[in-house]
């Protein structure tokens, strides 16, 4: 009786040991994860940061009407499912009309896609490859209140 009193009570100290050490395994990946993880965001941050100069560079190279006047970013990066570093801001100081997403590419060390607003996209157009097809333009205008035209005909420099 004792001996098996003796057994089954180092049975559940051998039980309670393994699981406190397996616990306390367990968390110490977890922490060691999250640690990395933070270390990823940081990086991507770091990577964004030196970034953003080739970002107002791609901006520039679309403002054929030169329109944009400033460039604001967004303090926050995030890291999407397929790995890019995603980086929003807006240009000319409005965050609603004005903006844009670029997802940056680490491994390749390059700016990828980027995405723009509608009213963005729209300072983009180059109107001269419509030169042929005056109508076009003709029409995309008309969509346009008389105040929103007006204010679009200066944003692409075609009326003071």
């Amino acid at each position: 009786m004792r001996n098996t009193l003796k057994l089954s009570i180092i049975i559940v100290v051998v039980i309670v040991s393994v699981t406190v050490f397996i616990v306390e395994c367990i968390q110490q990946s977890l922490s060691d994860d999250a640690v990395e993880e933070m270390s990823d965001q940081e990086k991507a941050e770091e990577f964004a940061e030196k970034m953003k100069p080739k970002i107002e560079e791609d901006l520039h190279k679309m403002d054929i009407h030169n329109f944009i006047k400033t460039i604001t970013f967004e303090k926050k990066v995030t890291i999407n499912p397929m790995g890019d570093i995603v980086i929003n801001g807006y240009v000319n100081d409005e965050p609603e009309r004005f903006n844009f997403s670029a997802s940056l590419q680490f491994r390749s060390k390059k700016v990828g896609p980027m995405s723009y607003s509608e009213d963005l996209s729209d300072r983009f157009i180059d109107w001269d490859e419509y030169k042929d097809e005056p109508k076009v333009k003709e029409d995309y205008l008309k969509s346009f209140t008389e105040k929103e035209r007006e204010q679009y005909l200066k944003d692409i420099r075609e009326k003071e």
